[in-house]
């Protein structure tokens, strides 16, 4: 069983954000590979059980270069079907459009036929995992329970 955990970042907070996950992933014992979007392969993809992916928010939406993913590999869709996706987030402001952001990466896994996972309750319980600026303890734990969640479905699906 394999998750994939993608991310752009260009100031380092969505990154961050992504090691917890990938952290969160391997507590469940379950491996994880863990690059930015522009290394991502075909291959990752479909060896992936899992992807969570995150973005800054542009304009209330992914970053290009996360759409651009999601974009190159549209000749797999068909071959997603049925995988685990879930999202994460990251803003400069309180009201930057998270929640849109995680919305948008949610709507281009559910095309792709993924089945999709928003955080656990105790992290929130909503879309996935955001958080302002830089994150900090609390946001790094919530990444970590949304890793978790999404490699405990890996294995109740794939196991």
């Amino acid at each position: 069983m394999l998750v994939l955990v993608t991310y752009f970042s260009s100031t380092g907070n969505t990154k961050l954000l992504a090691e917890s996950v990938a952290k969160g992933v391997e507590k469940e014992g379950v491996e994880c590979v863990l690059k930015p979007v522009q290394q991502v392969t075909e291959e990752d993809f479909l060896s992936a059980n899992g992807i969570i992916a995150g973005s800054p928010s542009y304009f209330g939406s992914m970053a290009a270069e996360m759409k651009n993913l999601f974009d190159r590999m549209v000749g797999l869709r068909r071959r997603m079907e049925g995988k685990v996706g879930a999202a994460f987030s990251t803003s400069g402001d309180p009201s930057g459009g998270k929640e849109t952001t995680m919305l948008s990466i949610i709507q281009a896994m559910m095309i792709y036929g993924m089945i999709i996972v928003g955080d656990p309750m105790e992290a929130g319980g909503h879309y996935g995992v955001s958080c302002q600026g830089r994150p900090g303890k609390e946001d790094l734990e919530k990444a970590e329970a949304l890793g978790r969640r999404v490699a405990k479905l890996v294995k109740k699906l794939y196991g």
